[in-house]
């Protein structure tokens, strides 16, 4: 198959971490051809989606990981799959690629669906399962914040559409800094901020389950560093080994129709205690800590899906 990746420089990216190399490599094993592009090619020619990228191929060397070809110009109709995996944050120009790569539709099949990332951002596709989360508000009016703090003490402030630990602040109940942060966010955008009870369980960690289409097939706990109460990996979280919870099954089972449904073939979820925090569907991460701590080939899986998709 002809396989197109939209997603960040990857020159930059690490061979021991990033899942997107991790699924580049996987295809190539497969035997499927490779292309590369930037989100800031694609682009819309009159009725054709096209994009100037590179042919690639890949190898765990790093630094010498990803040769490319010379830039050329492609109709992405042409290809069989073609990844989203470009980073957040979730801005107009990430939503501006969903709406193009949404014209390929019976064309091209796009992973993970655009209409649906687009639709269900991961802090807000968590909304349709409150019985499953801690207590959340979304708001940019203060006093609506206010309260939410006043109501719940200790709490975890943090913007919307971000991503990887970015912009995280937990205000206890003697924090005085909300009004000035609510400033400082508000100063430079116009989005709301997700507001939720601060959890006292991540402290032991933050686990991050990873679904195939729809099925839980594994997770990772990630601890925070002394002294940080974000976990994410890009902030020094720790990833470690452990396995699927009973609680973290009946999530799963509960969200995992409505992810199949909705063409979100690989997607990460973030658990603490109990509580589902979010549904990342944009760029999720953790195949390939999973795959070093349980010896399965998740990136496999995934090929599984979408080999199957296209038979």
């Amino acid at each position: 198959m002809k396989i197109a990746f939209q997603m960040d420089p990857i020159g930059d990216v690490d061979i021991n971490a990033d899942s997107s190399f991790r699924l580049a490599e996987e295809a190539q094993l497969r035997g499927h051809s490779l292309f590369f592009y930037s989100p800031d090619k694609l682009a819309y020619q009159e009725g054709r989606i096209t994009a100037r990228g590179h042919e690639f191929t890949v190898q765990r060397i790093q630094g010498d990981h990803a040769r490319l070809g010379p830039e050329v110009e492609v109709d992405l109709a042409g290809f069989d799959v073609i990844w989203l995996r470009q980073d957040p944050p979730f801005d107009m120009h990430y939503i501006t690629s969903t709406h193009l790569l949404d014209r390929l539709r019976g064309q091209a099949l796009v992973v993970n669906d655009p209409f649906w990332v687009r639709n269900y951002p991961e802090k807000l596709m968590v909304l349709d399962f409150p019985e499953l989360t801690p207590p959340t508000t979304i708001a940019r009016d203060l006093d609506t914040i206010k309260a939410f703090k006043a109501k719940h003490g200790d709490v975890i402030l943090k913007p919307l559409y971000g991503n990887g630990g970015a912009g995280v602040f937990r205000l206890d109940a003697q924090d005085r800094n909300l009004t000035s942060l609510h400033e400082l966010f508000t100063g430079f955008s116009r989005e709301p901020l997700i507001v939720q009870k601060f959890l006292p369980a991540v402290e032991k960690g933050d686990k991050r389950v990873i679904l195939v289409d729809g099925e839980a097939v594994g997770a990772i706990n990630r601890v925070p560093a002394k002294g940080e109460t974000r976990s994410n990996m890009h902030v020094g979280g720790r990833p470690e080994k452990i396995g699927l919870s009973d609680r973290d099954l009946e999530i799963c089972a509960a969200i995992g129709p409505l992810l199949k449904e909705k063409g979100q073939v690989f997607v990460g979820i973030d658990v603490i205690g109990d509580y589902l925090t979010e549904i990342n569907v944009t760029s999720p991460t953790g195949i390939q800590e999973l795959e070093r701590f349980d010896g399965k080939n998740i990136a496999g899986k995934i090929w599984e899906v979408i080999e199957g998709r296209l038979a």
